[in-house]
């Protein structure tokens, strides 16, 4: 199955991309191989040349990678898809194949912390400009946009803050300005937000999140819309060489079968995680795009289907509170990362997005008290109360700072 827009994305994330093998079997077989022969030299001749579709090296193209690659972009509602190494390969091979010394991009401040880095830092070595800006505010957008703008980049929501871009507003005002827009929807996952329904050109994912589902892959795919872009995307990834392994296909396809039962329960889930902690006493603010307190929420509701898995929120006792909750949970795992089955806790600040450096983060509103959680699919009462405990804990701990503060001056 390529082609699937007369089915619901819940049977489509069952079987999109399988297609027809040579004994009919349920799931794409591992074609663990690195090289395929040719009937003859002229056969050979004629795939290099692309005259003739077929396999050739494991890097250029795989079966196995190629079921994954049609089940994605079939899910996404696009044309083809690449699958990579990593969501950074991902992100770097279609920034490099977009751009070039003196091109600049327009990207959301608050983004994955190696994206800000990429954008800022490297791609600015090799003459390529950049700025980041609230991608949520589409005036920002507006003033950021040159005459040399190749390309918008979205996270949206933004990884960590949540805070949502209108993707139709951007999209428009991208291709007015003769640029693309380019969305990462991994939070989201196309069982609940699909970009292309509202202008995108390309979308990203990082494999290793939500599609996986399973802590046990790292990968990232490119979707794109329509063929326009494929053949110098596709020129990219292989010179580049950040593919992705026919195993770690497999094993993603096959979390795929599950990716709307999934998404549907993360949300589930989190929905009650955020109300929770929205009316606790020591929870200072709580950000979640599926409460309706979200300053963005009835955009949220307009774009995409379902609130997602992750939330952020702020302690009363800042910083220190954070680190005493985060260090007393017993069934969230103090880890990066997010979309897998399992919940997780971390400090983005210190962890996922030290490396864009304090002035950024500061700019991206991303505070040194910001908490975020992947919330999994476990029952909600019994992650409620680890994090009941775990507040309890940080309450203390704020208090007994608190006294021998006060002791001191005294």
């Amino acid at each position: 199955m390529t082609h699937g827009q007369d089915y619901a994305v819940e049977t489509l994330a069952v079987h999109a991309g399988i297609g027809k093998n040579e004994f009919r079997a349920a799931v794409p077989p591992i074609y663990q191989v690195s090289t395929f022969g040719f009937d003859s030299a002229q056969q050979g001749a004629a795939l290099f040349a692309g005259e003739r579709k077929g396999y050739i090296y494991s890097r250029m193209g795989n079966p196995t990678v190629e079921a994954l690659e049609r089940a994605v972009a079939t899910l996404e509602g696009g044309h083809v898809a690449l699958a990579c190494g990593s969501g950074m390969a991902a992100i770097h091979t279609t920034l490099a194949a977009l751009v070039k010394q003196g091109d600049h991009i327009v990207c959301s401040e608050a983004v994955y912390g190696p994206t800000a880095t990429l954008v800022r830092s490297i791609m600015a070595d090799f003459g390529i400009e950049s700025s980041l800006v609230d991608t949520s505010d589409t005036e920002a957008v507006r003033r950021a946009m040159r005459p040399n703008t190749k390309v918008v980049y979205v996270e949206t929501p933004c990884n960590p803050t949540l805070v949502i871009t209108d993707l139709t507003a951007v999209a428009a005002l991208a291709h007015e300005h003769g640029a693309l827009l380019v969305v990462d929807n991994t939070f989201m996952s196309p069982i609940l937000q699909r970009p292309f329904e509202f202008g995108a050109d390309i979308v990203i994912h990082s494999l290793t999140k939500f599609l996986n589902g399973h802590a046990d892959v790292v990968g990232g795919i490119i979707v794109l819309k329509d063929e326009q872009f494929y053949p110098q995307m596709r020129r990219a990834l292989n010179h580049f060489g950040g593919v992705l392994s026919p195993i770690e296909s497999f094993l993603v396809h096959r979390g795929i079968k599950t990716l709307a039962l999934r998404m549907r329960r993360h949300c589930e889930v989190a929905q009650k995680i955020a109300a929770y902690l929205s009316v606790h006493p020591e929870v200072e603010w709580v950000r979640y795009p599926g409460l309706k307190n979200h300053p963005q929420y009835e955009l949220s509701c307009r774009q995409s289907s379902g609130g997602g898995a992750v939330i952020s929120f702020g302690l009363r006792g800042g910083l220190e509170a954070g680190r005493s909750m985060m260090n007393a949970v017993k069934l969230w795992m103090l880890a990066v990362s997010l979309g897998g089955v399992e919940s997780l806790i971390q400090h983005p600040a210190s962890m996922t997005h030290a490396s864009m450096g304090a002035e950024i983060r500061e700019q991206a509103h991303i505070t040194d008290g910001l908490v975020r959680l992947s919330v999994g699919i476990e029952d909600p009462d019994d992650l409620i109360a680890d994090l009941e405990q775990a507040l309890e804990a940080a309450a203390l701990g704020s208090r007994g700072q608190r006294k021998a503060v006060d002791t001191a001056v005294i």
